[in-house]
């Protein structure tokens, strides 16, 4: 069995790829920035990571969003559904959480084939 670990921290690592499946670590926008803006910047670090790890967005399997306020739902999804290719949408759970720092109005996590 081989796992491989990208961009290893002390806590974590921001890519681990296993069997067909990339796991990404949540990401996170610049805080204060709006809900649109956050939720863009996650999607692009997201892009980004997926085509390291040799996946896109259209092979998502599963997501989870993290809001701070559900009162963001419809201005996060506004993003994310132009973000999501059509015919391509995961599985996907959205919920409310105290995030990690103040500011932050939106949490990625994203699981994925390659």
């Amino acid at each position: 069995m081989t796992i491989e670990r990208m961009h290893t921290g002390e806590r974590a690592s921001k890519i681990v790829k296993h069997n067909g499946t990339v796991y990404l670590s949540g990401q996170v926008g610049t805080s204060d920035d709006s809900i649109q803006d956050q939720t863009q910047q996650c999607l692009d670090k997201i892009d980004a990571l997926l085509a390291e790890a040799g996946s896109s967005n259209k092979q998502l399997l599963q997501v989870t969003v993290w809001l701070s306020d559900m009162g963001y739902f419809a201005d996060m999804n506004g993003v994310w559904n132009a973000w999501v290719p059509e015919g391509h949408a995961p599985a996907r759970a959205c919920g409310e959480a105290k995030l990690a720092r103040k500011g932050l109005k939106v949490e990625i996590l994203v699981t994925a084939a390659y």
